[in-house]
């Protein structure tokens, strides 16, 4: 648990928003952590911010727990190959199998290619997951919800 008050401006409309911390361990405050939504949690994360506040990377927690890269963030769109082997570049919502519905993806390595794709299921929870287990981009494990609690209950491979 972290408390501060506001210093750096992440989303760069003239207001500090951010706390500045260092997150990924490398020794130098500049990373922040900013509540958007006005929970009371941070739900955007900003890694290696220069000094006018442009960050390397902007992750954002959809409220889910999973950070994910901000698919049109400062480190580029995020990319993710699909089940068929072709490759996707965010410019949006990412619907992931086509279904029609809202998926999440997490890039965990921060490298801006996916690892871990989260099956939107019709009642808004998620109920599968994928996962990219060598960081090769293709994915490796499927992971699957069957009784809704958010737990996975069986795992196979893709």
């Amino acid at each position: 648990m972290f408390s501060g008050h506001a210093s750096v401006d992440i989303d760069g409309d003239g207001e500090l928003d951010g706390v500045r911390l260092d997150i990924d361990g490398d020794g130098v405050i500049d990373d922040a952590l900013a509540d958007f939504d006005d929970d009371g949690l941070a739900d955007h994360a900003a890694f290696d911010l220069d000094d006018d506040g442009t960050a390397e990377a902007l992750y954002t927690d959809d409220g889910s727990g999973s950070w994910a890269l901000t698919p049109a963030g400062p480190g580029g769109p995020l990319r993710w190959f699909g089940l068929d082997g072709i490759e996707h570049t965010a410019s949006g919502a990412i619907d992931f199998d086509g279904d029609g519905r809202t998926d999440r993806l997490v890039d965990v390595d921060r490298d801006g290619l996916a690892d871990r794709a989260l099956h939107a299921a019709p009642d808004g929870s998620y109920d599968a997951g994928y996962v990219d287990t060598d960081g090769d981009g293709s994915w490796d494990v499927t992971l699957v919800d069957t009784d809704g609690d958010g737990a996975s209950d069986d795992a196979g491979p893709v």
